[in-house]
């Protein structure tokens, strides 16, 4: 009856490549990252979008939705004025020791993700 005996297996399995090597990991295998549904990529809606961006309203006459309506406008304000002195201010506050001393770390450490992924 060859390897089974009253469906029952007899001795050590034989190896079946098509199967492959039996996984012993307890570990669970990384699954993929579900495909993320965005805005559609068909040639007709990009076109479309496109034409809507240009003349700012959609084609059957309504306005385009806000993309800042969800913002709180003070926060925006307030994000606007310290990002545009924030850099400059910092620079100022700081001693040219200071600035060289944080730019050198800056450089080496560049230079060390370069020389890792050059190996």
């Amino acid at each position: 009856m060859g390897q089974f005996e009253k469906g029952r297996p007899v001795g050590p399995p034989t190896f079946v490549p098509e199967w492959g090597m039996p996984t012993r990991s307890s570990k669970k295998k990384a699954t993929a990252r579900p495909k993320r549904e965005g805005t559609p990529h068909d040639f007709t809606v990009v076109a479309r979008r496109v034409v809507e961006q240009a003349i700012g309203e959609t084609l059957d006459g309504k306005p385009l939705p806000d993309k800042d309506a969800s913002k709180n406008p003070a926060a925006v304000a307030l994000g606007k004025l310290g990002g545009a002195k924030g850099g400059a201010a910092r620079a100022k506050s700081l001693s040219p020791a200071k600035r060289k001393a944080i730019a050198q770390k800056a450089a080496s450490a560049r230079w060390q993700r370069v020389t890792k992924t050059a190996r």
